[in-house]
């Protein structure tokens, strides 16, 4: 039986103040085209459809028109679940009747574990939904007071799911969580502090696949049948160097261990603007981006260089129009190294005039450039003397 995978679409999503919708809109469409080609028996979407809560119109608006082109125009089921970013309740909305139609959304948790029941010619496969749920939810919604951090409230769902697999059926479980050693993206949201909203990859034995989500890198968990699909775009920098993607997996016949062969490959879906880092100079990356085939792509300009620059942001905007940031680490980290720096409500003109040169430019400022401070802040305030009445 095949299967798509994939999570984190974060529609609505603003990138640096520039609004992400349709770049989406282009990466979803290639999935209805990717979903035509392959027929799965189902696609899996593991939590994240919004960004926040309450979604902006154009969000909502492309996930009904996605949806409704796999489930009634493609006639392939959805399993989708909420994530930590999504209201559960709005989600949920209408689940009842949606499953008629093929579309099985699961937005707060239920008691009772209904898994969607799908067949090959080797049997039954049993699709679990479990959405994300604060350890407070979980105890509410299953009535259990033990349920006290996020590795708890999933084992408890999970237990749900074994027992509600009928008997002899291949089980897999969609869901959103954080599993202890996977790597983690900046761009995500953290579930809680420190380490309390970490599951272990334990959780999941006796499921022939896991579909993740809430990571952004598509990568494995622990063990080859628990995985993340990865998020839809690159939401961040330092996602850069990352290879976005669905997971077509290929769920067989159950081996001697009693759990299926399981296949799993990445679809890369690209996106219209890649999000890139750029280096050098000023000069060096002017000169390079005339030329750049990518020089619509979102970037972050990392300028090497030490002296003074008159707004290098505008600069590198007539070559890459889409540069949403700029950083100068070379003397950041030498600013960075000369301690802390002075509080500006303390401080006064003259100490923040050489904490900001040497910011700039890197060096302290001479005798000569202090006097001409100095000689232009007394002629301010000789102005301001006489306007005063």
């Amino acid at each position: 039986m095949r299967l798509i995978h994939t999570a984190d679409w974060h529609l609505g999503r603003l990138f640096h103040g520039r609004h992400l919708t349709g770049d989406q809109a282009v990466v979803l469409e290639k999935l209805i085209g990717l979903v035509a080609a392959v027929r799965p028996a189902a696609v899996l979407v593991a939590g994240d459809l919004y960004d926040r809560a309450v979604p902006p119109t154009e969000a909502v608006e492309l996930l009904d028109h996605v949806l409704s082109e796999i489930v009634l125009g493609l006639g392939v089921p959805v399993v989708a679940i909420a994530g930590n970013h999504d209201s559960a309740e709005r989600v949920g909305f209408g689940a009842g009747l949606y499953r008629e139609r093929g579309l099985w959304v699961a937005g707060q948790l239920s008691p009772a574990a209904e898994p969607l029941v799908l067949e090959d010619e080797h049997g039954r496969v049993a699709v679990h939904a479990l959405p994300y749920a604060a350890p407070a939810e979980a105890r509410y919604r299953y009535a259990d007071d033990s349920i006290l951090d996020h590795a708890a409230a999933l084992a408890a769902g999970v237990a749900r799911a074994r027992a509600a697999t009928p008997a002899g059926a291949r089980a897999v479980l969609v869901a959103h969580a954080y599993v202890t050693g996977a790597e983690t993206s900046e761009s995500e949201r953290p579930l809680s502090l420190g380490g309390a909203g970490e599951v272990p990859v334990s959780v999941f034995a006796g499921f022939d696949y896991v579909a993740l989500g809430h990571l952004h890198r598509p990568q494995c968990a622990g063990d080859e049948r628990v995985r993340y699909a990865g998020s839809l775009l690159k939401y961040s920098f330092a996602e850069h160097e990352q290879r976005k993607s669905v997971t077509v997996v290929e769920v067989g016949a159950p081996a001697r261990d009693g759990l299926a062969a399981i296949a799993a490959e990445q679809a890369e879906l690209a996106a219209p603007h890649d999000v890139r880092r750029v280096e050098g100079t000023l000069a060096e990356i002017l000169e390079r981006g005339r030329t750049d085939p990518g020089r619509d792509d979102y970037v972050l300009a990392r300028l090497r260089d030490r002296g003074a620059l008159l707004d290098p942001l505008s600069r590198l905007r007539e070559v890459y129009p889409s540069t949403m940031r700029v950083e100068r680490p070379d003397l950041e980290r030498e600013a960075a190294g000369r301690g802390a720096r002075p509080d500006p409500r303390r401080a006064g003109e003259a100490e923040l005039f050489a904490d900001f040169f040497r910011y700039v430019t890197g060096d302290d400022p001479s005798e000569a450039e202090r006097m001409a401070f100095a000689e232009v802040v007394d002629k301010l305030r000789r102005v301001d003397r006489e306007a005063t009445p």
